[in-house]
């Protein structure tokens, strides 16, 4: 059975990753490493959202 909760977080996670890839990429194109940063870290957090969503789903 899926957890509202574990599906929740697995959205969330997805969104911080689609948004970390725009601004990554967004930032190597205009060369602003500050924005690529920023985007790298979303990607990051997106990972560790989906991993406790499905880390809820197995519960």
């Amino acid at each position: 059975m899926t957890d509202k909760k574990g599906m929740s977080d697995k959205v969330k996670g997805a969104v911080n990753k689609v948004k970390g890839e725009a601004k990554d990429q967004v930032g190597n194109a205009k060369e602003d490493s500050e924005l690529q940063q920023e985007g790298q870290k979303n990607k990051a957090k997106g990972k560790v959202q989906e991993n406790i969503g499905k880390a809820k789903d197995d519960e």
